[in-house]
């Protein structure tokens, strides 16, 4: 998902390193909007051949979403979509919930209508999306709402960090097939912007941290069996 706040996500405006942002950028989008899956194998020469680049501008690509735990690296195997642990997961929940409660907590007092219109404008994308279940539009709407707060409170670096946790939370979403809807995560979303709106700081972290542990909870977290014996013994009804 490209970083409205970070165009050149700390790259110069060359030509091979705005090259290089491209491939990271389609990339990261393909994955937040769920048409990358966890595990799908990322081979050099065909990226080299759809952005018409060379291979090193690839792998330089690769190496960026190595480092932001997009996708993994395997010697001998190449490049694949990152399959997030369990405990990653539970791991980047909790760093979302610390964040994103203090995000709104401190954006509360501060907000200005101006800001209120924007978020509703945003609200009204996300709706739209949703109902003409426009899958990679809405998720990626979804996922944004998060980083306009970010924004309004003018602190990038945030904004930053939340567009990195977004990324994985939507790979990890599809790894552990959240039952989470879009219709439910928008309608979390407006609550948040009316306590916003009222200025209401308390209200608006309870709404935050409640909308955060919902999506956390409908994701299957639990630890598969590995027990050979476990998962082979007959069911209760057999």
């Amino acid at each position: 998902m490209p970083n409205p706040l970070d165009p050149g996500h700390g790259l110069s405006t060359a030509d091979p390193p705005s090259a290089t942002q491209r491939i990271v950028d389609a990339i990261t989008t393909a994955i937040v909007e769920r048409r990358l899956m966890p595990g799908t194998k990322l081979a050099e020469q065909p990226i080299a051949d759809i952005f018409n680049v060379s291979r090193t501008l690839v792998r330089q690509a690769l190496m960026q979403l190595s480092r932001d735990r997009l996708i993994t690296l395997e010697p001998a195997r190449g490049a694949f979509v990152a399959q997030p642990s369990v405990e990653e997961a539970r791991q980047v929940f909790a760093v979302r919930r610390m964040l994103e409660t203090a995000l709104v907590q401190q954006l509360a007092p501060r907000i200005t209508p101006a800001q209120i219109e924007e978020l509703r404008a945003h609200l009204v994308a996300e709706r739209e999306a949703v109902l003409r279940t426009d899958v990679p539009g809405r998720t990626r709407l979804l996922a944004d709402f998060h980083v306009v707060l970010a924004r309004q409170l003018g602190n990038a670096v945030l904004a930053q960090l939340l567009t990195d946790l977004l990324s994985r939370s939507s790979l990890i979403s599809l790894m552990y097939q959240s039952s989470h809807s879009a219709e439910h995560s928008q309608d979390e979303h407006v609550a948040i912007v009316e306590a916003l709106a009222r200025h209401d700081g308390e209200a608006a972290v309870a709404l935050m941290a409640a909308h955060i542990g919902s999506v956390e909870r409908n994701l299957s977290l639990n630890p598969r069996i590995h027990d050979l014996a476990s998962a082979l013994a007959p069911s209760p009804l057999d």
